[in-house]
């Protein structure tokens, strides 16, 4: 709505006012000057009139010195000497009028003078009057002027208050319509409040629900690939028995032949120990990013070519292998879990069924470009990792790298107990006691390093740096260690 806060200005009122004071002033000014122009034309004859008697009286006012006109008509005639007489005895009796005469004279003169006077100031004053008049007039019809326009402004604010109250009725109407539209969002909204939260409750019975069938899908698929990988194995030995019994029939088996049924017995857990890793060792992904860490080192020191390729001992389910594939390095890998290795296959990786001491045993000297083992040293006996770190020494060119990743026993969750959820690991490896084997079998820039997340990416930091001065230190460095050395 428009509110008008101004007070209401009578403008019939203002006109009207305005016309009485012009018709007042005209019927005045107009009396006046007629009436002061023919008092003033009265007044100027009445002091000429003064002015010929104030003549006429002075005139008689003087002293005789001859004897009056009239005198000489009488039948007789005084002589000189009486007439001087006579005219000296008159001036004696005249003489204290005369002087009356004569203040009298003066006082009438100087009061003509005073009203000529005061007549030329009511000229001037009449002249004032006459501008005044004029500026009157010029101010009646610029008075006429404005009653006009205030009239004309006076039509228009008719109009406009019209038109402000049809606005006025429009915005109400408006307001009404904008009231009853806010109360139906009002009533939409409090419905729409009233379906997300039936919304949300139904999304986190579904999310619930969801995260149930993951972990059952998750809990399903390692108990299938495990079944399937088990059945792969039993039916492995079975063909394997069934083949050396068609050769045998009808004779019994031999020392040899029973031999190879046993040697197989160390492959009976393999399916085993892949669903182990996929549910405690991470998802292939987290694995795979981890992992990446490492890939400017083997930049570094230019190997993975043919024929300077990389091996991987221990390669387990092939995350390094697929790393180094897929960023252009040649390189394979071996190990005797016969599942993983099935695995790696069918991503298209080059792997080979080996014991990894025999393996390298066999290899010629300056073979490969750079040796890595990915969780693999704790799973030997203190002797058997000599040896694998001997000949790992020899097996590189010059200026081949070695990386050995393992459980760090600095942290104190790995150390008290994590470490020990594999059956297969032996003992933790102190990354002191590792780095002394390097060193002793003839590895040059030894050091082990931790993974520390700088600038929101995964670095490498030497843990001979690093201070161990609190528990929390102890708890939040990293759960695993790299040993990172070179071949002179």
């Amino acid at each position: 709505m428009v509110e008008e806060n101004n007070p209401k200005i009578n403008v019939d009122e203002l006109i009207q006012k305005i016309r009485q004071e012009v018709a007042k002033r005209e019927s005045i000014s107009q009396p006046v000057n007629r009436e002061f122009r023919v008092g003033a034309i009265i007044v100027e004859n009445y002091i000429n009139h003064i002015e010929a008697l104030l003549h006429n009286a002075e005139f008689k006012s003087q002293v005789r010195t001859h004897w009056p006109e009239k005198f000489k008509r009488f039948p007789f005639n005084l002589t000189g000497w009486l007439q001087n007489f006579f005219l000296k005895l008159y001036n004696f009796f005249r003489r204290e009028q005369r002087a009356v005469n004569y203040s009298l004279i003066e006082a009438l003169r100087d009061s003509v003078v005073l009203n000529r006077n005061l007549s030329e100031q009511i000229a001037a004053l009449q002249t004032q009057l006459n501008g005044i008049s004029d500026r009157l007039s010029a101010t009646d019809e610029r008075i006429s002027t404005a009653e006009k326009q205030i009239s004309a402004t006076d039509e228009r604010i008719s109009t406009a208050e019209k038109q402000i109250s049809a606005t006025d009725e429009r915005i109400s109407t408006a307001e009404k319509q904008i009231s009853a539209t806010d109360e139906r969002i009002s009533t939409a909204e409090k419905q729409i409040s009233a379906t997300d939260e039936r919304i949300s409750t139904a999304e986190k019975q579904i999310s619930a629900t969801d995260e149930r069938i993951s972990t059952t899908d998750e809990r399903n698929l390692r108990n299938d690939s495990y079944i399937k990988n088990d059945l792969v194995q039993q039916k492995r030995l079975l063909t394997l028995f069934l083949e050396e019994a068609r050769q045998r029939l009808p004779e019994a088996f031999n020392q040899e032949q029973l031999q190879t049924f046993v040697d197989q017995e160390q492959h009976l857990p393999d399916a085993f120990y892949v669903a182990f890793e996929d549910q405690f060792r991470g998802s292939r992904e987290e694995i795979l990013n981890r992992l990446k860490v490492y890939l400017p080192l083997i930049e570094e020191v230019k190997v993975g070519t043919l024929d300077n390729p990389i091996l991987d001992v221990g390669c387990g389910r092939g995350e390094w292998l697929e790393l180094l594939h897929k960023s252009g390095y040649a390189a394979r890998g071996i190990d005797i879990n016969r599942v993983m290795l099935e695995q790696c296959r069918a991503r298209g990786l080059e792997v080979i069924e080996a014991d990894v001491i025999d393996y390298l045993q066999s290899l010629p000297d300056a073979i490969y470009g750079a040796v890595t083992g990915f969780h693999i040293i704790e799973h030997l006996p203190f002797n058997l990792l000599m040896k694998l770190v001997d000949e790992t020494l020899r097996v590189l060119t010059p200026g081949g790298m070695v990386i050995f990743e393992t459980p760090n026993p600095r942290n104190i969750l790995v150390g008290s107990g994590d470490f020990y959820r594999d059956p297969t690991h032996r003992h933790p490896i102190h990354p002191d006691t590792i780095n002394f084997v390097a060193h002793l079998q003839g590895f040059i820039r030894s050091d082990v390093y931790v993974f520390e997340k700088q600038d929101g990416k995964q670095k490498l930091s030497s843990l001979s740096q690093k201070r161990f001065e609190e528990l929390n230190d102890y708890i939040s460095v990293s759960r695993d260690f790299a040993l990172i050395a070179y071949k002179a």
